[in-house]
């Protein structure tokens, strides 16, 4: 069994030796662990300090390219290594190293593809309460939207098996947490979570400016990848509204046209509207059946890529 660990990792000489050191070692049940950083563009001296903190691998990005890319570039990179079970844990310090033991369990045990550690975020004394309650309703969503029970969505302490990384890609550029749990559900994945340490950091995030906007992209997010999979269902509701404006218009016409000795006079507008927002409902349920199509084509694409991965390891 060989555990890749990797860390994607910005500008943070000043905590990534201390999570590296904190990396176990010696886990029962596996034979082999490296450790990988990806250093995205750091420009703090990050690349050195890892690797004099035992870091076995490191890749460089030449300029900053985000924490998606990192993460992607860290996962092909395991995959390449011949892992068959890779751990991602961040660079500043928030995820304690020593719950990788905990966080892989259910895979040792044959119960899961993926694991994500769940933070307990409700709980967490160093996070503002409208934090832990946009946390919780961002995680709801999510659970919603993949239909897999994980707590803490936006948690990146997570555990894969090699095979869920094979199916697994980012393809947002800002971040993997909430598009690989959607990806997951929609693939029928095996994902379970298991309660982690989380530690107060000692610098805003880098990921995002603000709530506000870390709310924004992830919300931008979620709707993306859960049209991707679900086209035909998205554009059904977006319909809804112009199917339902539609019909009570043209019922209320009926009721006019009896009432009224069987003619119309002075509902031209009404008339004009209704028909439209039916026309409407029909295009964007047409446009739905488009992008239901298109999605066989991506479910294709995504196999291939798939086997294309398998074919590059064994290369």
């Amino acid at each position: 069994m060989h555990i890749v660990v990797q860390i994607p990792a910005y500008n943070e000489a000043e905590t990534i030796g201390e999570v590296i050191r904190g990396i176990p070692r010696e886990i029962p049940g596996v034979e082999r662990i490296t450790v990988l950083v990806v250093d995205d563009g750091s420009t703090d001296g990050t690349e050195g300090i890892a690797r004099s903190a035992g870091a076995d691998i490191v890749i460089r990005h030449r300029r900053n390219r985000g924490l998606a890319a990192a993460f992607q570039t860290g996962f092909d990179a395991a995959l390449r290594l011949g892992a068959d079970i890779i751990v991602n844990v961040d660079a500043d310090g928030q995820y304690d190293p020593g719950d990788i033991p905990a966080l892989i369990a259910p895979i040792l045990r044959g119960e899961a593809d993926m694991v994500v550690g769940d933070r307990q975020v409700t709980r967490l004394a160093h996070f503002p309460w409208h934090k832990r309650i946009l946390s919780a309703l961002g995680s709801a969503v999510v659970r919603w939207a993949s239909g897999l029970d994980v707590p803490d969505a936006p948690s990146g302490f997570r555990a894969y098996t090699r095979e869920a990384a094979l199916r697994l890609i980012v393809l947002t550029d800002f971040s993997y947490t909430v598009e690989h749990l959607i990806q997951a559900g929609k693939r029928r994945l095996a994902v379970t979570h298991v309660p982690i340490h989380a530690r107060p950091t000692s610098r805003p995030s880098r990921l995002h400016h603000g709530l506000w906007d870390f709310i924004k992209r992830q919300g931008a997010t979620i709707v993306r990848v859960y049209a991707s999979y679900e086209p035909l269902k998205v554009f059904f509701y977006l319909s809804l509204p112009f199917l339902g404006v539609g019909l009570i218009l043209f019922a209320r016409l009926g009721w006019f046209f009896i009432a009224e000795g069987f003619a119309l006079y002075g509902h031209l507008q009404s008339l004009i509207v209704a028909t439209m927002a039916i026309i409407l409902a029909f295009l964007i349920f047409l446009f739905g059946l488009l992008a239901d199509r298109i999605g066989d084509n991506r479910r294709l694409l995504e196999e291939v890529l798939r086997r294309l991965r398998e074919l590059e390891e064994r290369l």
